[in-house]
């Protein structure tokens, strides 16, 4: 993927943040579809979570192959080897993974609370990066960052989780937590994957995550379930919007005003999904979830680099 240099001091105009404003409600009203589309709450009715993975998916690449034509833009030439190799690790780690874990969670939590998840992101990343990247080792506050963030991450659980009440909602919680360590490796990934222009890169990899849905999807059988129009309305929504527009969105993003603006959706996206869950089903978070989305964001802000803090 096309690495663009991040000017340091970017005034930001009024479009830079209506595309930042769009793209975070694209993706925070990704879980508010995922419960239209499960039927949270309801076991006899909604599709079965391999349908919503596969029809995101497929429809999602479907968008992005046409943008990328529309573009001009190509995929890489099969003898470039270890792009294809990225390109398929994305498509597992960065696509079908996350969002098969974080649909399955969604049966049974609310869709505020499975985007509080993401909040945490920042903080695995910051500890692979680590790892990894040399120019991105942990210093004494990056470290009581990590450290406070994962704290966040025990006070998201909740008191009733961590002492083995509700089983359901604690397995829920760790499919969603699971799913953020997996997004957060993709983003590592990314940063590490050779040159390839950026929409046919993401065009590739939702290509193979669909490829990879299909057989899974085939196997399934939805016998005895009530599927509605509104359960394929939301897998459809869910293809355009998250999948394959937010994505070219973020490609914008990124070219105008660099990675570190669009960082900023960590600290938005569980707000705007709070609200997007309040109005559309009700939804409100406990004591906890709160003061864990305070934590975490402390713990973001002091892994960070001082300049950038």
């Amino acid at each position: 993927m096309e690495k663009t240099p991040q000017p340091a001091n970017m005034s930001r105009t009024p479009l830079d943040w209506g595309l930042f404003g769009l793209v975070t409600i694209m993706w925070a009203g990704a879980y508010a579809l995922t419960r239209v589309a499960v039927d949270k709450g309801d076991p006899s009715a909604g599709l079965p979570v391999i349908y919503v993975l596969s029809g995101r998916l497929t429809i999602g690449a479907i968008a992005l192959l046409g943008m990328m034509l529309a573009m001009g833009q190509r995929l890489p030439s099969f003898k470039n080897r270890k792009a294809w190799l990225f390109i398929c690790l994305m498509g597992c780690v960065g696509s079908v993974a996350p969002f098969y874990l974080i649909t399955t969670a969604q049966q049974t939590v609310n869709s505020s609370l499975a985007a509080l998840y993401t909040s945490a992101a920042p903080i695995f990343i910051a500890l692979g990066a680590n790892l990894f990247f040399a120019d991105e080792r942990l210093t004494k506050w990056s470290g009581l960052g990590i450290t406070l963030g994962f704290a966040g991450v025990v006070v998201l659980f909740g008191p009733g989780a961590i002492s083995g009440e509700g089983s359901g909602a604690l397995i829920a919680q760790i499919l969603l937590l699971v799913a953020t360590l997996f997004y957060s490796i993709s983003t590592l990934l990314a940063r590490a994957a050779p040159s390839v222009e950026p929409i046919a890169f993401a065009a590739g990899f939702v290509s193979v995550g669909a490829i990879i849905s299909w057989p899974l999807a085939l196997m399934v059988e939805p016998e005895g379930l009530a599927i509605g129009t509104k359960h394929w309305a939301a897998v459809i929504a869910l293809g355009l919007g998250p999948t394959a527009f937010a994505q070219a969105l973020y490609m914008i993003i990124i070219q105008r005003s660099g990675a570190t603006f669009l960082s900023l959706t960590g600290y938005t996206i569980p707000i705007a999904s709070a609200i997007i869950g309040w109005f559309a089903f009700r939804e409100t978070q406990s004591w906890n979830a709160v003061l864990a989305f305070v934590m975490i964001l402390g713990g973001v802000w002091l892994a960070r680099s001082p300049a950038k803090r």
